[in-house]
């Protein structure tokens, strides 16, 4: 995975999927973690965004996905585990094949190398999206407002 630490700060480069089904967007998050994020994870080197999130969503759901466009390009600043954090992310709307039980299912749960996940969907909304604790706090406004091209966010936000 690249991810790499230099003292108290840590680089990551994480690839994330935006799967809306029925006007919802699923989310989820670690048993530990008070907030809500999109489901992906850390690129291996040489692997290609696109293939890195196909490989996470095997990984955590034993599904395959179709990778549709590149949402956003983030530059994310934030603090995590007591450490300062740099995170490179790719965002990419991405679907569920036809009848894939995801998408009749509101909540479920999986496991991703050892760590439970719960998975939900919430209402593409933005009453719903503004009072979720969901990070990074841009896909509040930016999830119910998909970009029509590849858009570039710097965000500094925090845990």
């Amino acid at each position: 995975m690249i991810q790499f630490d230099q003292g108290e700060r840590r680089f990551n480069y994480r690839v994330v999927g935006v799967a809306i089904h029925n006007g919802e967007v699923l989310l989820h998050r670690a048993p530990d973690d008070p907030f809500w994020t999109l489901p992906g994870g850390r690129a291996e080197i040489g692997e290609t965004a696109e293939h890195t999130i196909r490989r996470e969503m095997r990984e955590e759901l034993s599904t395959e996905v179709e990778v549709l466009r590149l949402l956003w390009f983030s530059e994310n600043f934030f603090k995590y585990g007591g450490r300062s954090c740099h995170e490179v992310g790719l965002y990419f709307l991405i679907r569920f094949p036809p009848g894939s039980k995801f998408l009749s299912q509101s909540e479920f749960e999986a496991i991703d190398d050892g760590t439970p996940l719960l998975f939900r969907w919430f209402p593409l909304e933005n009453e719903t999206l503004n009072n979720l604790p969901l990070l990074p706090s841009f896909l509040a406004s930016g999830l119910s407002d998909l970009p029509a091209s590849v858009t570039h966010i710097v965000h500094f936000g925090g845990v």
